[in-house]
């Protein structure tokens, strides 16, 4: 069976997070007033084809864990795993 995956990866509290301070400083010359503590981090989507949703669910963690984020100074957890949506012929561009 097919699972769809989303993790996001973030650097961990307290480190310094550059991209993140830049897009805060640029928001009040938008007109965005009230919005601080940006942080920036990036999302990975993808399928994974597994017997179960716990066996999807740790093939996720271990990827976290191994490949996608760097436990040095990044945290990572897996948003969310559900079957995959099926698509038809109807469905294709």
């Amino acid at each position: 069976m097919k699972f769809d995956v989303l993790v996001d990866v973030s650097l961990q509290r307290g480190l310094l997070d550059p991209q993140g301070k830049a897009i805060e400083d640029a928001l009040p010359t938008m007109g965005w007033t009230n919005v601080s503590n940006v942080r920036v981090g990036k999302s990975f989507q993808f399928v994974v084809e597994a017997e179960t949703e716990a066996d999807a669910l740790r093939v996720a963690e271990d990827m976290g864990h191994r490949l996608l984020a760097n436990p040095v100074i990044e945290d990572f957890r897996v948003v969310a795993v559900h079957p995959a949506a099926r698509v038809t012929i109807e469905d294709a561009p």
